[in-house]
Parts: C-alpha cells; sequence; structure tokens
C-alpha cells in the first residue's frame, strides 16, 4: 500500500484548528478566564423562525409513514433547485436548467470536491491571501499552484496569471480582505478564462452581504461566464445555517463539466437532509428574507463599527462594507502569528492570522464580525488601550 505523499506538502495543522488549539492552551493556563471569539467566521444570531418553523415541520413529516422521506435525488429536490432559479438568478436576468443547479451539505465540501474534475497536470491560479481549503485541495491532488497577490498597492484585487492557468479559483465578496470587483474587473477574468480554455471556480459564499449596486452578486452577470465558470453558494453566511448545512452549486452545461459533476455525486453523495433542505425552501419566502436581512444588517453594523474604532486608534484596517471581515495591519512590524499571540494574551481575544491564508496575508489579522455586539466593543477597548 503507497500512501498519497502529496499530503506531506500540507502545513503541519489545518488553520483553524492550530488557531483551536492555542485557544485551548491559553485557557488551560488561565483559568476562569473568558476569550473573546473574533475568529472563525461562524455565525451567533440564532436562525429565524420561519426557517426553525420549517425544519419542524419536516421533522415532524419524517415521523409519519404517508410523509417519510428517504433518499432523495442526488442533485436536491426540484422544489429547492427551481426556487434558487427564481429567486437568485431570474431576477438578475439568467437563466439556468434545473439539471446545472446541485444542492449540497455546504460550500466547503463542493469547493474541495470540485477538483476531482481535473486533471493533475492542470496549472491552479489562487488569489493570495485565500480560503485555505483551495489551496490544500489542490496541494493534496499534487496540482502546481500559482499564487496571486492581494495586497494594498493593487487594492487586494488580483493581476490576470502571467503563467497560463487552466483553474481559478476567486471569492468576491472576498474572504479574507472584503474586497468586491465590479462588473469590469470581473469581465477581465472572464475573458481570460475564455481565451484561455480556464475554468473558474466562483466562490460567492458572502454574495448577500454586498452593498454597493454596482457590484455584481454572481458572475453569470458577465457576458459568457456561463461557459467558464462553476459557482459555489453557501446558505451558512447568508441565512446562519453553520450547523444545518446545506449550500447549492451551478455547474452550466456549457462548461462540459455538468455530466462529470453529476456522475461524481451519484456515486460519492447521497443527497442533503431534507429538513435542511425544507429550511433552505424557507429562506425564500417573505418571514425567512426578512429575518435574514435584519441578521446581515446586524453583521455589516458591527464590521463597521469594528472598522471605525481600528481606525480611531489608529490602525490601518480594510474590508467591512461588503462583507463580514475586517483586514488589519499588525502594529510595530510584527507578523500574523506574533498579533495573533499577543491579542491572545494580552487582550484575551482570538482573531484569525492572515500568514494562515497566504504569504501576502503576512502582516495582518483577520477579525470577524460575527461576534456578539457587546463583545466586539470590549475587544476594540482592550485592542486601544493595550497596544
Amino acid at each position: 500500500m503507497n500512501k498519497n505523499n502529496n499530503y506531506q506538502n500540507l502545513q503541519e495543522n489545518y488553520l483553524f484548528k492550530e488557531i483551536g488549539d492555542r485557544a485551548a492552551a491559553y485557557l488551560a493556563s488561565h483559568p476562569g478566564q473568558k476569550i473573546l471569539r473574533m475568529g472563525v467566521g461562524d455565525v451567533t444570531r440564532p436562525l429565524p423562525e420561519a426557517i426553525v418553523q420549517a425544519m419542524q415541520q419536516a421533522a415532524g413529516e419524517l415521523g409519519h409513514a404517508d410523509t417519510f422521506k428517504g433518499y432523495c435525488l442526488e442533485e436536491g429536490y426540484e422544489w429547492l433547485r427551481q426556487a434558487v432559479i427564481d429567486h437568485d438568478y431570474k431576477p438578475r436576468n439568467i437563466d439556468l436548467d434545473i439539471d446545472e443547479v446541485f444542492i449540497s451539505e455546504g460550500a466547503g465540501s463542493d469547493l474541495g470536491n470540485l477538483s476531482e474534475l481535473f486533471a493533475t497536470d492542470n496549472q491552479v491560479a489562487i488569489m493570495d491571501p485565500t480560503y485555505p481549503a483551495y489551496t490544500d485541495a489542490n496541494i493534496m491532488a499534487g496540482r502546481p499552484i500559482s499564487y496571486l497577490p492581494c495586497h494594498p498597492q493593487n487594492g487586494f484585487v488580483p493581476e490576470l496569471p502571467k503563467k497560463k492557468a487552466d483553474l481559478i479559483y476567486l471569492c468576491f465578496p472576498n474572504n479574507p480582505t472584503g474586497t468586491v470587483l465590479t462588473k469590469a474587473q470581473l469581465k477581465l477574468w472572464v475573458d481570460y478564462a475564455r481565451e484561455n480554455h480556464s475554468i473558474i471556480i466562483f466562490d460567492a459564499a458572502y454574495e448577500a452581504y454586498i452593498t454597493q449596486p454596482d457590484i455584481p452578486h454572481t458572475i453569470y452577470e458577465i457576458e459568457g461566464a456561463k461557459e467558464v465558470a462553476i459557482e459555489v453558494h453557501s446558505y451558512s453566511k447568508s441565512a446562519g445555517f453553520t450547523s444545518v448545512r446545506c449550500g447549492y452549486t451551478i455547474v452550466p452545461k456549457a462548461t462540459g463539466l455538468q455530466a462529470m459533476w453529476l456522475r461524481r455525486q451519484c456515486t460519492k453523495y447521497n443527497g442533503t437532509s431534507y429538513v435542511a433542505q425544507r429550511a433552505a425552501l424557507a429562506t425564500y419566502t417573505p418571514e425567512g428574507r426578512a429575518g435574514i436581512r435584519a441578521n446581515l444588517d446586524f453583521y455589516l453594523g458591527t464590521a463597521q463599527l469594528i472598522k471605525q474604532r481600528l481606525h480611531e486608534a489608529g490602525y490601518e484596517a480594510y474590508g467591512g462594507e461588503n462583507a463580514p471581515y475586517i483586514w488589519c495591519r499588525a502594529p510595530h512590524g510584527w507578523d500574523s502569528w506574533t498579533f495573533f499571540d499577543h491579542l491572545l494574551q494580552e487582550c484575551q481575544i482570538l482573531c484569525t492570522p492572515g500568514a494562515g491564508f497566504g504569504p501576502s496575508g503576512d502582516g495582518f489579522v483577520r477579525i470577524s464580525a460575527f461576534s456578539k455586539r457587546e463583545d466586539c466593543i470590549t475587544a476594540l477597548e482592550r485592542i486601544k488601550n493595550k497596544l
């Protein structure tokens, strides 16, 4: 038996496990202390009542013979896939066929599993800094990776690859920097992919946080994108489904990959739970939408508060307008982990070190707005007073 030796090329610990381990070590040596958690992108506000009721009703149906549900279609129930088309795409004049929509247990799984569609010799281009799962999935597969640096000098907007890229990962609104692209900027990537016969995997998990009217909510607002782009969405960040687990991925037939993805799902996936899909359907009701909007506005308000207070304290901070994250430069020329440890040890604050998102992230930390408002205010006072 031979192991997949590509795993040896991964960082020793996954970023968020390392953060958890350091937090646990701090609490073990400081019993009774409370850590203000502003690192992991886990939502903190409860689900809207309309969504809870939908799950309760769905769970009740499973307790009766005449309404019991077993395995569903691997690509999801048609009523949810049609709702995705009707509510998320038709209002933006985007036509999709129902068999181009695939319901999943969440964006994280699909972002990793999509790499199975591509040969291992494809050249991969990944934004830097970026969500580490993109990089890890391709390292595990043994693909060559080139990084697209994003920093203040280029507005955290990556330049087109100098070396031909076969597979491109883009995330907008961006995690971790909070950057967005205009239609003109996104069109450059679609045009590049069409000219070079590349595929873009577009992570739109934070689309619901967009506040600017001229920012595209989907890559398919760009002409020709259905030929070259797969789009991944999550109900976790928009509707608070981090524990419910549901999302969807669009694989247009024009990419030549729709049949492959369907075959992959039929072989390796038994479908998203009925209860989770009914919960997702409830996000499109007037009551569900109103509850979700209230939560999104709360998180965005917290993000703007964090950014404002950091600026007042003399910090260089980005993001917060179209995403629930603040990208903050470490003071004193510190690297990311030094700043992370200082915030943990001296302020009892847990953030995310930017170096964990890629080489260009070093010297920054990500601060999450998925926190209680009072905890954020306390954390910001500590940051101001301790540095």
